[in-house]
């Protein structure tokens, strides 16, 4: 009889080419690249070398694109350097025959986006990208993690990478979420539960009643956000919903590729009493809509509670509480429903998609925005299929701005900034000094939160409003 194996253990070994010491060769089904993947075509270059296999690469201008004024194309870019960024991320792969969607595609958006929307991201793959929130494409199952100039530039050379095997992290959310509670709001409880170095050196499989009832949108961002655990990647085991959801799809399999597929993806979960090196659990129906507070994701609470009081906080967490409340202009009590907004954002890989707009319109309708707001699709065809819906006509009469699908709202690039002491609703991943901006304050929720604070300027449980 065969000894149960995990998920991951199913997808690492199969692609392990050679082993030295504790480190091993991977190999690399599909590999995504950005704007920021100069350095490694350089060195290529100067090597003389081409991308060895150009058809498993796929780029994508995402992190320099701004989100206004795309009809003017690469002339609506502004800033000179972004510009060049996009351009030369064009030549790059037009010299190595990789398929780009370059500023003007329609099929254009965030990378960690755009692959599972065109089916380029499988149950059962590697994948790669130099860029954390890789992570995100373990919804499907699949492993996927992020990765450094030098090793993008061996993936592009050899199509394999050294790997050290990471060891294995199940966290399970059993119950049913209630109304009003989103993936959003799971993924930071379970921050705020281990810490943001509570999966470092960890691949999360996450699994219970509350991660299978998620939708696909819900679960990209359930493992979008893995990285901010120090997790190397996050998984979710493939089921009829992943493959309802990646069926007719640009890149998914077709008519007996797709049977066969099939067959091979239902031998995917993890087997029945296979082993984890750890395992954390929570109660889905306990959670509520969750908000961060200070300059780390897991500096976050319930929005029914107070702010955190340090002094009653671990010696090695304490300092850092005390210094994210200065710097965010808190004080240590607070109910958090008590802060008050200046802007709202929704967009980002984390919670860009479409499941994503139509929460928080559903906030919005019938309603006014009382801060400056903008909405950022997570893919040019998530904006259009947002306007065939209407959502942007709901996000335009309550005040939202309607934007372009891009990076840089989240990164603080092509002018997307929240002003210095200024505190904004969120809907990313990150909330550390400055992200938005210098001196910027953010604050992370979902989107149907970002908009409930949009229109009462304040932190809102969303709950009132629906």
């Amino acid at each position: 009889m065969s000894t149960p194996r995990t998920m991951f253990e199913k997808i690492w070994e199969p692609h392990v080419i050679v082993r030295e010491g504790d480190q091993v060769l991977l190999y690399v089904d599909r590999n995504f690249v950005h704007e920021g993947s100069f350095h490694a075509f350089g060195a290529l270059a100067k090597e003389g070398l081409k991308v060895r296999r150009p058809r498993q690469t796929t780029a994508v201008a995402d992190h320099y694109a701004p989100t206004l004024n795309r009809e003017l194309g690469l002339a609506g870019v502004a800033d000179s350097e972004a510009r060049d960024m996009i351009e030369l991320l064009e030549k790059n792969t037009a010299a190595n025959g990789v398929e780009h969607f370059g500023l003007d595609h329609p099929r254009q958006g965030i990378v960690h986006v755009i692959g599972a929307e065109l089916g380029l991201t499988q149950p059962g793959i590697t994948i790669t990208c130099g860029d954390s929130h890789t992570s995100t494409h373990g919804a499907v199952g699949a492993y996927a993690f992020g990765t450094g100039a030098s090793q993008l530039k061996q993936i592009l050379a050899t199509q394999c990478i050294w790997q050290k095997r990471p060891k294995t992290l199940r966290i399970v959310v059993d119950g049913a979420l209630r109304p009003g509670v989103s993936a959003k709001d799971v993924i930071l409880a379970i921050i705020a539960k281990i810490g943001i170095g509570g999966a470092t050196g960890h691949v999360i499989e996450y699994a219970g009643s509350a991660i299978r009832a998620l939708s696909m949108d819900g679960r990209m961002t359930v493992c979008n956000m893995s990285i901010e655990a120090g997790a190397r990647a996050g998984m979710i085991a493939p089921d009829d919903t992943t493959f309802e959801y990646l069926q007719g799809r640009p890149y998914s399999p077709k008519n007996g590729d797709w049977e066969r597929a099939l067959v091979w993806w239902r031998t995917l979960p993890t087997d029945d009493g296979a082993a984890f090196d750890r395992e954390v659990r929570l109660e889905g129906s306990t959670l509520e809509p969750t908000i961060t507070w200070g300059t780390i994701p897991e500096e976050a609470a319930p929005v029914s509670a107070p702010i955190p009081e340090p002094r009653a906080m671990s010696a090695d967490k304490r300092a850092h509480a005390e210094q994210a409340l200065s710097y965010m202009g808190l004080t240590a009590g607070m109910p958090i429903t008590d802060i008050k907004i200046d802007r709202a954002f929704i967009g980002t890989c984390t919670n860009g998609r479409i499941e994503d707009l139509r929460a928080a319109a559903a906030v919005l309708k019938g309603r006014k925005v009382v801060v400056p707001a903008w909405v950022s699709p997570g893919s040019s065809q998530i904006k259009r299929d947002a306007e065939a819906e209407g959502l942007d006509r709901i996000f335009t009469d309550a005040g939202f701005e309607w934007r372009a699908s891009s990076c840089s709202s989240c990164a603080a690039m092509n002018g997307d900034t929240v002003p210095a002491g200024m505190r904004c609703a969120s809907s990313s991943n990150r909330n550390f000094e400055g992200r938005q901006g210098k001196g910027a304050r953010t604050h992370l929720m979902s989107p149907a939160m970002v908009a409930a604070a949009a229109v009462t300027g304040r932190i809102t449980d969303v709950r009132t409003l629906l």
